[in-house]
C-alpha cells in the first residue's frame, strides 16, 4: 500500500484529492494537512511514502516544506496551478521527485504517484521546455572542460588534451562553478545534464 500525505489550503480540493486516491486499490491516504507547518508534521508523525503539497499555503508553502523535508524517506510531489519556472526550479533543487499542475487528468496523478515511487521523476511537460530553453551560461571552452570533467578527466589529463596549463584549467572549473551557482563539479554536471546541456 502506498502511503500519502496530502497538504492543499483550500478545503473542498483537499477532500476531493484525498477521496479520489483512497479509489485506488494500491494507495491509502493517512493525513491531510492544510498547509506546509502541518504537512512537515504529518510526514514527521506517519512516516508516508509520498506527500502531495501544494506551493502556495500559509505558515510554510510547500516549497520551504519540501525543503525542509529533503533527506526524508518521504517522496515529496508538488501539485500547483503555477507553472512557474522559477518555483520549478527552486522544487528541482528541493529534491521534489514531481511537479504537476492541477489541470492534469486525475488518473495521471495516480500514475506519476506509482512511477515516483518506482523511482522515476516526474514533471510537467510544459516546464521541462522552460527548463531546456534556459540559455547555458558557459562559453564554449568551459561547456568543453566541463564535459572533459563529466567524462572523468582529472585537471591535468583536461589540460593535456586541450593543450593549456593545469592552472589555466582550475581556472575555468572555478569559473563554471561560479556561473551555475554549485559547490563543485558533480553539482555542475549534475546540473548541466538536467538542463540538457550536454551533447
Amino acid at each position: 500500500m502506498i502511503r500519502i500525505v496530502i497538504a492543499e489550503d483550500q478545503r473542498m480540493l483537499l477532500g476531493a484529492l484525498g477521496s479520489l486516491l483512497s479509489l485506488e486499490d494500491d494507495m491509502e491516504v493517512v493525513g491531510k494537512a492544510g498547509n506546509g507547518e502541518e504537512a512537515i508534521s504529518l510526514v514527521h508523525e506517519l512516516k508516508p511514502d509520498i506527500c502531495i503539497m501544494d506551493i502556495e499555503m500559509p505558515e510554510k508553502t510547500g516549497l520551504e516544506a519540501a525543503e525542509e523535508l529533503k533527506g526524508e524517506d518521504c517522496k515529496v510531489i508538488i501539485l500547483t496551478t503555477f507553472a512557474r519556472s522559477g518555483y520549478f526550479q527552486r522544487a528541482l533543487k528541493g529534491g521534489v521527485k514531481g511537479y504537476l499542475l492541477k489541470d492534469s487528468p486525475s488518473e495521471e496523478l495516480a500514475n506519476s504517484i506509482r512511477l515516483v515511487m518506482d523511482g522515476k521523476r516526474i514533471y510537467a511537460p510544459e516546464l521541462m521546455d522552460d527548463v531546456y530553453s534556459e540559455e547555458n551560461p558557459l562559453t564554449d571552452r568551459e561547456k568543453e572542460v566541463l564535459e572533459l570533467v563529466a567524462d572523468g578527466k582529472n585537471t591535468k589529463e583536461i589540460a593535456d588534451e586541450l593543450k593549456l596549463k593545469t592552472g589555466t584549467v582550475r581556472n575555468y572549473i572555478s569559473t563554471i562553478l561560479d556561473k551555475l551557482e554549485v559547490k563543485n563539479r558533480i553539482e555542475a554536471i549534475t546540473q548541466s545534464k538536467e538542463k540538457g546541456w550536454f551533447k
